[in-house]
């Protein structure tokens, strides 16, 4: 997988030389979100709490930044938090992992001593309970290592702990590491594949390598390795883009064929109803990122495919994921019409599963594109009120089971209605919701 990076820093999207030195400032952090979403996760690392100017941003002048962009992509999250409270916020708000970093090296029973290796030890009781917090699956531990000592507080404080004996100890506690070779962080001057070889025979958890990347012949060696790349100045800069990327970290040699290995598609709704299946090549996964839709190597004709592009019925990319060997994709798509050439919605099924989210779609159809006979495009903003109270009421009457259902139905619609014109979507709801229960 590639992750992209986003720092933050005084509430703009910045890139540093070895964490001091500003290189680039932006401030299109949400567009940025989007779009690295569409490659792999995305890494939200909070600066000035990595480096002590303040609290976590959730907390502190970041905050208002930060936010939104967990709803908009798979984040992965750090810089700054100390608590597995701090961890479970965010996860309630939508990050999908957690990054912890510098707590991990303390010893708190240590704390006035500045000595490295007095003050500074793996803190396993701080790791269990991060784990038994948000799940072992959502923690990665961040060893940030300058030659082969790992370093905190922004790489600015040496600890005399060993990179690979620090790897070892919090592997049981935790999914994955992040290894930043700082002597090459945002100097694009290759990375240490020494230290990432050593690191990866150490331990069996994954591993994301950050730091000096600048070729695609590195992030395919990475691959070769069984690791993931965080990338920043490379990508920022154009040396790299994410569509290259994204094909260079895939496990090509497990594909079928030997002159052009082809690996398995596996096309999804954005409600996770499985759609069909197909076969890509490079080439294919090129003309996916350019046109935005999804395409396919035709196994029977021997040439590149874009479904729906004789129908109209395309399947616009939302994103896309590798499996956990990389030798097979996950598309999220956006449906233009039934996606089988028999006329059906899914390769797998007769019909459309009756969703929440269909629901909302045929409502917002009749409000952009009102039809004759359309009780839908009749509900303007005060009949759309008058008959939600009303059927909240019949609800709460209901006495049978037949009338639930039928009330409930009543309800839901209405609901969807008078959401639909306020411009707010059913997943929003459903992420208040995830949110409300992860607390």
């Amino acid at each position: 997988m590639v992750v992209a990076s986003i720092d933050i820093q005084n509430s703009q999207v910045v890139q540093l030389r070895q964490g001091t030195e500003l290189v680039l400032q932006r401030d299109n952090a949400e567009e940025l979100a989007l779009e690295f979403d569409r490659y792999g996760e995305v890494a939200i690392i909070d600066l000035d709490a990595a480096m002590g100017k303040g609290p976590f941003g959730f907390q502190g002048s970041n905050t208002e930044m930060l936010k939104p962009l967990l709803r908009k992509a798979e984040c992965r999250v750090g810089g700054g938090i100390r608590t597995p409270e701090q961890a479970r916020e965010l996860v309630s708000l939508g990050a999908k992992k957690i990054i912890i970093g510098s707590a991990v090296f303390r010893d708190p029973a240590k704390k006035d001593s500045c000595v490295a290796g007095g003050e500074f030890s793996v803190n396993l009781q701080l790791l269990e309970s991060f784990s038994k917090k948000i799940g072992r699956e959502r923690l990665i531990v961040a060893v940030d290592a300058r030659g082969s000592e790992i370093v905190v507080d922004g790489w600015k404080t040496p600890t005399g702990l060993t990179l690979i004996e620090a790897a070892r100890a919090v592997e049981p506690w935790v999914s994955e590491l992040l290894f930043t070779c700082v002597k090459r962080e945002g100097t694009m001057t290759g990375i240490d594949i020494e230290a990432v070889k050593k690191l990866r025979d150490a331990v069996s958890c994954g591993i994301t390598v950050a730091g000096g990347v600048s070729t695609l012949d590195e992030i395919e060696k990475l691959a070769a390795m069984g690791c993931d790349v965080q990338l920043g100045m490379a990508l920022y800069t154009g040396i790299i883009n994410l569509a290259d990327a994204f094909i260079g970290s895939l496990n090509w040699s497990k594909g079928y064929g030997a002159d052009n290995p082809l690996l398995p598609v596996i096309a999804q709704s954005v409600d996770g109803q499985v759609l069909m299946t197909g076969f890509t090549d490079r080439l294919a996964l090129c003309e996916t990122f350019k046109r935005g839709n999804l395409c396919f190597h035709s196994r029977t004709r021997n040439k590149l495919w874009m479904k729906g592009e004789n129908s109209g019925n395309v399947l616009k990319v939302v994103r896309l994921r590798a499996d956990c060997d990389r030798d097979a994709i996950l598309a999220t798509v956006e449906p233009a019409g039934p996606v089988c050439h028999t006329g059906t919605w899914s390769c797998f099924s007769v019909g459309r599963r009756y969703t929440w989210e269909y629901l909302q779609s045929i409502i917002a159809d009749r409000f952009r594109n009102p039809v004759p006979g359309s009780y839908t495009a009749t509900l303007d903003d005060e009949l759309v009120r008058e008959k939600l109270m009303e059927e909240a009421e019949e609800l709460c009457g209901a006495k049978t089971r037949e009338e639930v259902i039928w009330e409930a139905a009543d309800l839901l619609y209405f609901t969807t209605a008078i959401m639909t014109r306020a411009g707010v979507g059913v997943d929003e709801v459903l992420a208040e919701l995830d949110k409300r229960h992860k607390k």
